[in-house]
Formats: structure tokens, sequence, C-alpha cells
């Protein structure tokens, strides 16, 4: 099999004939074609098939109303009492509405809601438990004019029900739909974006030993076989978002292989999340008491992060708003004279 990896660029002097990547802010004119005998070097844009340059170059399709041609900002909202990130700081009720509230004005654009960790380790959480941790901050986000759209994080389809009746316009799926039968027919039954994502083994045992014959291809397989699920499920591909699922069930030279090759996941034809935030891996690579401490790896996430976005990643999950979108605010205005 044939894969294409498009050389992502933002330079301001855009050669004739370059093409926009997925409808965004990057252009390429040229890709790297690999076969999983190796690279096969580069070819132009112009001689890519016809339907690999189509589903590299397309607009994706809004998100619950969001445009996509613009990179977009997803805070995190834990609300676990044992999170790897934040120790179960917005377990509470109070707490974690009045944070959401404070991602939304430092400039959160969706909000993902959660009630079972997937920290490595962690065990699995009932689901009436998961739901009266999430269904109830979703309705009072909604209820006191929450106007950003909210993302349901589970693996269950009565927790989505009960948050997508709650207010919510988005799953977030860490297991694509592999983990219930019922959860791709309640997404297409509703009409609501899904965000399939690769993970090896479950959170209990996923960094046990976690090996690829090529982590690239490999997670672009997966996430091609679980579109085609999701397609058969009745679920458009312009309401499938892919996640190539970093740190789950990865080691730090998996994950920087992810890093380095994120933009031949465009050739999914989907949108494309990133969720590096505050991960382990940052810590080892970052040193200086960041191997320990989830709370001092944030610079290590916004380097991620603008790896991501110069890549043409549309959607950026994120624990720190306030300095992802300062980040982010100064790389455009850096790269693309954009001001605020």
């Amino acid at each position: 099999m044939d894969y294409f990896r498009p050389i992502a660029m933002t330079d301001p002097a855009r050669p004739e004939g370059a093409l926009p990547l997925a409808g965004g802010w990057c252009w390429f004119d040229r890709a790297e074609h690999l076969t999983r005998a190796g690279s096969r070097g580069l070819v132009a844009a112009s001689e890519l098939p016809e339907d690999v340059r189509h589903r590299l170059t397309a607009p994706r399709a809004p998100l619950a109303g969001l445009s996509l041609d613009a990179p977009r900002l997803m805070g995190i909202l834990n609300v676990t009492p044992d999170s790897f990130s934040d120790g179960g700081r917005f377990h509470a009720p109070d707490r974690a509405l009045a944070h959401a509230r404070a991602m939304a004005e430092a400039g959160a654009e969706i909000l993902d809601i959660g009630g079972e960790s997937t920290r490595p380790g962690s065990a699995d959480v009932e689901r009436e438990e998961e739901i009266a941790r999430t269904a109830p901050v979703i309705a009072a986000l909604k209820e006191g004019g929450l106007r950003v759209p909210v993302s349901i994080d589970t693996r269950k389809s009565a927790v989505a029900v009960a948050a997508l009746d709650a207010g919510a316009e988005i799953v977030n799926d860490v297991a694509a739909l592999g983990y219930d039968p019922d959860l791709a027919a309640l997404v297409a039954r509703r009409g609501v974006p899904v965000c399939l994502m690769h993970a090896q083994g479950t959170p209990a045992t996923m960094q046990a030993d976690p090996r690829y014959d090529n982590v690239l291809l490999d997670v672009y397989d997966f996430l091609a076989e679980r579109i085609a699920a999701a397609e058969a499920a009745g679920i458009p591909r312009e309401r499938i978002i892919v996640d190539p699922g970093i740190g789950f069930g990865k080691t730090v030279a998996h994950n920087l292989a992810l890093l380095r090759g994120l933009s031949i996941f465009h050739g999914l034809g989907c949108a494309v999340l990133l969720g590096a935030s505050r991960k382990r891996f940052i810590g080892a690579i970052a040193g200086c008491g960041a191997e320990a401490r989830a709370d001092l790896r944030v610079p290590g996430t916004v380097a991620v992060t603008l790896a991501g976005v110069a890549q043409g990643v549309q959607i950026h999950r994120v624990h720190d708003i306030v300095e992802a979108k300062q980040a982010l605010r100064l790389w455009q205005a850096a790269t693309q004279g954009e001001e605020p």
C-alpha cells in the first residue's frame, strides 16, 4: 500500500502550483511517498493520485458550527478524582463549572469533559458514576449560557446519551467506537461529530511494552479501518475527527515518530486532533523536574502544540488555554502576519 505525507509549509513565499492543506493555513507542493518497505522519496503534489490529492486538499467541514480554516483550542475538563494532569482538582462540581467558564473566557473554542480517567494503569468507571460526574456539569454550563461547543469524552453509549441530552454536541471516544457496540449507532442517529482515537490496549495495560511494525503507518491504517466502520454505521466522513492517540500505548520514540509525521493523517480526509497536553513523554524529554510533575510540562506542551499547528492540525486538546492561546497568537503573528 502507498501512503503520502504532505510536506506542510507556512512560508508566505508560496510557489505557483502549491496546494492548500485541508483547506487551511498550510500549503504543500511535495509529499513523501511511503510504503511498508520504506520511503520512496518525494513526489510533486501535481503528480499525486487524484483521490489522494482531493483528500489532502479539501476543506474540512465545520465542527459543531466551528470552522476549521484556523487552529482551534479544545479545553480539557476532567471531572475525575484521579486524573494524571490535575489530581482531581475539578472533581467537585462547583470547581468544574468555574474552571470550564474560565477556559471559555480565556479562548477555549471547545470544552472536552470527561468523567473516566484514561491515564496509564487506570481502571474502568461504572457508567452510572461517569454519568453522575459529567451530565450535571454539562447541563449547568449550558443553562448558564455557555456558547462554546461541549464534547463528551467517553467510550460508553449510556454516558454519551446523558451528555448529549444535557447539551453536549460532540463525542470523543478514545476507543474509536470499538468499546461499546451501541455508540456508533447513537452517534449516527444523533447526527453529531465523533473523534476516533488510536490506542493500543486498554488504559490499564496500554503502556506495558507497546510495539509496532511502523507506528506511523500502523496508526494510519487503524484509523482508516475505524473510519470505514463508522461510515458503515451511518456516520459520514465529514463528521469524523481522527486523533493519533499520543501517549496511548506508545513509547517516547513512538510519540515522536507520530509528531514528526502528523501531516500524513490529513490523507484520511478528516479533521485531525492532537492531544499531547502534559503527557509523560514531554516530561521525559524536558527534564527539569517535569518527569514527575505534570504541571511543569506546560512549556513542552506549547512546543508540541505549535509543531502540530505547523503541520495543519486543526484541533488542539490542551489543559492550559491561556498559555496555548498566547503561543498561537504569537505564532500566527510571526509566521503569517496575523494580528488579533
